[in-house]
């Protein structure tokens, strides 16, 4: 443990403060609140670097057939050997373009990228995550519209995502309405019109493929959207882009998602790095960085942060978005993980995805589950069963992560599966037998 202050310079800022203890700093919190652990004894360097690979020891690693937003896919090796040279690493924010033009230049291929993956017209330096990029592309929809109490958010939307975004709009006061699905699976087109036709929504958001897996009819969604002036937001996955029309063909005002799936590991949750792109019309709204690309005063191509100025960010209520840097890291590894695949390997790896999905369906709908329901889906499908949580803790001690409960979400014995081009046949048939029913 490193203290920098001395024992004679703690006691003069304490005089100063007029307290006796550094504990008298924390006086004003209830003492049931604060802990007390009892710290081990020192150890040395060796002495922890034993007892924390001990301690790993009691890691069972899984093969993960689980999705809900994080994906186990394959990563090309030389994504992360790229990054790991000190130059990516350790770069942080670009605010000196003369000392950045590699960082500022990689940061504007990944905007360009994002475009044309999402079929959007601009597009920013990424967001902290998924969830945080749908929250303030939710607000972005407000302050678009203009008027209006409501937020419909689909029932497809990831409900941890939306439990983001009701945390984001608790001080504004606003309604959120849950637009319910259908037997297929889709957001319910008329339970939508009736949340957005009395003119009170001023933001619409649906996923594509929705949580579930579930690809929704976009375009008469969107269609919806437009007749009652509601700005649409689109959370979207990156790999489905891949095989799928991309949300701006249809019209869509802004399109937000996660990235983990290009390049970046599950990692316990993060970190990630989330995406967001918009019409250009929206382009002054815009949470977050831009990087532009100009000329520098001797006429050569220069890439400089853009149409936004640091200071706007700490303008509390009165700011475009409180969000003030970005995750240069993690938006590389989605950069260099697209330029590395292309579109044909991305769309080779959506391919792959499908196909191993469906075959685990086929195989556990023969054991003893039941669709929950009847529409299209690509690589991520809920599946019933009566002996749901019997038969994922039974695939747990045999090694695998036999998907997400959705107990706890409110779907009654309910697993949700998500398999990627990593998962093998051997693999998926030992997992259906593994959890077969005796």
């Amino acid at each position: 443990m490193y203290i920098p202050h001395s024992k004679e310079e703690t006691q003069r800022v304490l005089k100063e403060l007029g307290l006796e203890s550094l504990e008298d700093l924390f006086s004003h919190i209830d003492p049931l609140l604060l802990s007390k652990p009892e710290l081990p004894k020192p150890r040395s360097e060796e002495e922890l670097r034993r007892y924390f690979k001990d301690l790993s020891k009691k890691n069972i690693p899984l093969i993960s057939f689980a999705g809900f937003g994080s994906y186990d896919r394959i990563i090309p090796s030389v994504i992360w050997q790229i990054l790991s040279r000190g130059e990516f690493l350790t770069a942080y924010t670009p605010y000196q373009p003369e000392v950045s033009q590699g960082t500022l230049q990689a940061l504007f291929e990944y905007q360009t990228l994002i475009c044309e993956l999402t079929g959007m017209e601009v597009a920013n330096a990424s967001m902290y995550d998924g969830a945080s990029a749908l929250a303030e592309a939710v607000l972005m929809a407000r302050a678009i519209r203009g008027k209006g109490k409501r937020v419909v958010l689909s029932e497809g939307v990831n409900p941890l995502y939306r439990k983001v975004v009701n945390t984001y709009l608790r001080g504004y006061m606003d309604e959120i309405e849950i637009c319910s699905l259908t037997q297929e699976g889709y957001t319910d087109l008329e339970r939508l019109e009736g949340l957005l036709k009395d003119g009170e929504a001023h933001a619409l958001a649906v996923q594509y493929p929705n949580f579930m897996g579930f690809v929704e009819p976009l375009g008469e969604i969107v269609s919806l959207s437009k007749k009652y002036e509601v700005p649409i937001v689109v959370v979207a996955d990156p790999m489905a882009l891949a095989v799928l029309k991309p949300p701006g063909e249809f019209g869509v005002d802004i399109v937000v998602g996660e990235g983990q799936q290009m390049g970046v590991p599950m990692n316990f949750g993060g970190p990630y790095a989330g995406f967001f792109a918009a019409k250009s019309e929206h382009l002054r709204r815009m949470p977050g960085r831009l990087v532009g690309m100009a000329e520098d005063i001797e006429g050569k191509r220069a890439f400089t942060l853009v149409l936004q100025t640091r200071e706007q960010h700490i303008r509390r209520e009165r700011a475009t978005s409180n969000i003030c840097t970005n995750q240069n890291l993690i938006a590389l590894a989605n950069l260099l993980y697209m330029v590395l695949l292309g579109k044909d390997g991305m769309r080779e790896v959506a391919r792959q995805s499908l196909s191993k999905a469906l075959y685990l369906k086929r195989r556990l709908l023969e054991i003893g589950f039941e669709k929950v329901y009847s529409g299209r889906h690509l690589w991520e499908f809920p599946l019933r069963h009566e002996r749901a949580e019997e038969l994922y803790q039974k695939a747990l001690r045999a090694g695998f992560l036999a998907g997400v409960p959705l107990e706890g979400f409110g779907y009654h014995k309910t697993i949700l599966f998500a398999i990627t081009e990593k998962r093998t046949k051997e693999e998926m048939d030992s997992l259906v037998d593994a959890i077969r029913a005796v």
